[in-house]
């Protein structure tokens, strides 16, 4: 069996569905498709974009503040079992996590937090801390105990925004961002744990050391036009899944949000 999966962060579902883009999402050739950042909960938005013909749907909202954060995933396999958020009471609330659990491996799409803004002293000088960061590792962590547990029972697939570019070749200007979250040596290290674990980042693992592919880009300066963007969008498969990664792209010609997806196939 081929399967076809695809994770996008829409950077709100809404203001994505009405962009040219959007057909990537209508007429792809996909059978599991996670978005990130839909920035809606179910009851905002219209029967259009809750359902897909052909998929069953499952939406992750916020509860700590509407409008932001949210994921959601469309598939063709109905799931064995739906879980929403982390297990972990202090990483729920904030709609970042859907996990399906599949005859042959369990699927995680995730939307992962970033580090926020950088602390400031008494004088208002940059500290080089973030106000996030404890909170992003804290979550990392707690996602990764639980899909330690259950990769013990079957593979792991999980896609989505990582907000961490693992190594220099996966920013454009690695040298400025050193002190910036994002590209922070601990976010970093956390990428070289999964690794590690036996965790492959299909898209390195088909396209080697391919330089010049990021998966965001920001909106100030031009910043896609110039390609000076980050890879911060992924595709990890545990290494028992390694024997059927058949493909993994970067969709960098999809607009409408300022990321692009990402995609995989699998051979099962």
């Amino acid at each position: 069996m081929q399967l076809r999966l695809a994770s996008w962060n829409v950077n709100g579902i809404r203001a994505a569905s009405g962009k040219e883009g959007w057909k990537w999402f209508e007429e792809g050739p996909f059978d599991i498709i996670g978005l990130q950042e839909t920035k809606a909960s179910v009851e905002q938005l219209p029967q259009k974009l809750t359902t897909k013909e052909g998929f069953s749907s499952y939406f992750c909202s916020s509860m700590v503040k509407k409008g932001y954060s949210g994921t959601a995933v469309y598939s063709r396999l109905t799931p064995l079992k739906v879980e929403l958020e982390l297990p972990d009471p202090a990483y729920q609330g904030e709609g970042r996590i859907v996990h399906l659990e599949f005859e042959k491996f369990h699927f995680f799409n995730g939307y992962f937090p970033n580090g926020g803004a950088e602390i400031l002293d008494e004088n208002g000088r940059p500290t080089g801390e973030f106000k996030r960061v404890p909170y992003k590792m804290g979550f990392f962590d707690s996602f990764f105990a639980y899909a330690q547990s259950l990769r013990r029972s079957k593979p792991i697939v999980v896609c989505g925004d990582f907000n961490i570019a693992h190594r220099e070749i996966d920013l454009a200007n690695p040298k400025t961002n050193v002190s910036n979250t994002g590209f922070l040596p601990l976010e970093r290290a956390f990428l070289d744990r999964m690794i590690e674990a036996g965790y492959i980042d299909t898209f390195r693992k088909v396209h080697g050391d391919k330089s010049d592919m990021y998966s965001w880009w920001s909106y100030k300066t031009r910043a896609r036009e110039r390609n000076v963007g980050w890879r911060i969008d992924y595709f990890f498969v545990s290494s028992e899944l390694a024997d059927s990664i058949a493909a993994a792209d970067i969709e960098t010609a999809v607009t409408g949000s300022d990321h692009c997806p990402v995609t995989l196939t699998l051979d099962l």
